[in-house]
């Protein structure tokens, strides 16, 4: 089928970017990785380029169907799908963090096509994490005006998540689950105490 064959070579595109960096992946690279000619390749694509755009397209998309089906989700309450959104955004990033030194080179190559994809998702996850708060105040489970503090600590909390803390050099993945823990908690205490102490 033709629309597994371009998956296919999306794929096996993605993980070569990944472990070899998109400048020292060739065409031909991927042709063997994906066990289909040169040809094949070019009939769903021109060049490398359109195959890497491909790719930040296909991730970017997943981000946002992951997120999408936490924030509307009919068997959560708001409280419990803000704890879900948050773990699922930071998982997405750790996921995306190296965790031994060989793979943190190899996925340092790849810095810019991660950030493309989060680039990408960026507008469209803004949008769903604004619905899921609006759910929030409408419900009456979070803050008002903590909701409307909250999309920016979190784009800033994203962001510092690319960087390893002072206490986790190493990026040790069961020191950064327990400061994702830690952040979430913080972030679903502060939204919803502060609207339990206005009642």
């Amino acid at each position: 089928m033709v629309s597994k064959t371009r998956e296919r070579l999306i794929e096996v595109a993605r993980q070569l970017f990944a472990y070899k960096g998109v400048e020292n992946t060739t065409m031909n690279d991927i042709a063997a990785a994906s066990e289909k000619g040169r040809r094949t390749i070019y009939t769903y694509f021109k060049n490398k380029r359109e195959i890497y755009n491909a790719v930040v397209e296909q991730q970017s998309n997943q981000v946002i169907d992951r997120l999408r089906e936490i924030v509307y989700s009919t068997e959560m309450t708001s409280v419990e799908k803000l704890r879900n959104y948050l773990f699922e955004l930071f998982d997405i990033i750790h996921q995306s963090s190296p965790r031994q030194e060989g793979y943190k080179r190899l996925l340092m190559r790849d810095h810019k096509r991660i950030t493309r994809i989060y680039r990408i998702a960026f507008d469209k996850e803004r949008e769903l994490f604004g619905e899921l708060l609006r759910q929030g105040v409408e419900s009456g489970e979070f803050d008002l005006a903590q909701a409307s503090r909250l999309p920016a600590l979190v784009s800033w909390l994203i962001g510092s998540a690319y960087t390893p803390p002072l206490d986790n050099p190493e990026n040790d993945p069961e020191i950064s689950a327990k400061l994702i823990r830690n952040l979430t908690d913080f972030v679903v205490t502060g939204i919803t105490a502060a609207h339990t102490n206005h009642q």
